[in-house]
């Protein structure tokens, strides 16, 4: 993922902020101040790219690759989705199918209040995740809202399997809501890349 290209058209926005001194989240900050917040840090990053409000009819019909729009996934718009890859069409998840995953995230907040953000994940390592030195593979169970192993990853990454195969690979502009358990009470607002994958036995 280009992470160049990203930062290109945020730039001088990101510098403006900066400039105007934003106060970043602290614990004197209530839900509804931290929900505003990332309102606005999502907003603006999606003013700055190509946004679609309509799902196409059929999944041969989205638009891929880095150029690609963000399709707007929920009516409430807490889930926008970018098509790099859709995977493997002859092999679609069906519930109850685990999925192995590969994710990088960069905190749309931070970047919103002119931070430096880093991408972070296991992009390049899928035995572990989340700084952790404990084994903690990336995986849910398609559909399933009851198991703490999937529900631990929240329920928007789950929401491009409806759409594509295995092996496909997406950007998605994540809110809270819908994102990782451990970004729900801080409302913090991710870009998130992901890919997907079947077990292999």
């Amino acid at each position: 993922m280009n992470i160049k290209k990203i930062y290109k058209g945020l730039a001088l926005a990101g510098m403006g902020f900066a400039l105007m001194g934003f106060a970043s989240c602290s614990e004197s900050q209530s839900y509804s101040e931290l929900l505003t917040e990332e309102n606005h840090a999502v907003n603006w990053y999606l003013a700055s790219q190509k946004v679609e409000n309509n799902i196409p009819a059929d999944s041969i019909s989205f638009i891929v690759g880095e150029d690609a729009p963000f399709y707007k996934l929920d009516d409430d718009g807490y889930v926008y989705m970018q098509v790099i890859s859709k995977g493997n069409m002859e092999d679609r998840v069906k519930s109850g199918d685990i999925v192995y995953f590969r994710f990088n995230k960069l905190n749309l907040k931070y970047l919103y209040l002119g931070e430096d953000p880093e991408w972070f994940g296991n992009a390049t390592d899928l035995s572990t995740a989340m700084g952790t030195n404990e084994p903690n593979y990336t995986r849910f169970i398609y559909e399933n809202q009851y198991l703490s192993s999937s529900t631990k990853w929240g329920t928007g990454i789950q929401m491009p399997l409806k759409f594509f195969g295995y092996d496909c690979e997406v950007n998605l502009v994540l809110r809270s809501y819908y994102g990782f358990l451990e970004d729900q009470t801080t409302c913090l607002p991710y870009l998130i890349n992901l890919r997907y994958f079947k077990p292999e036995y």
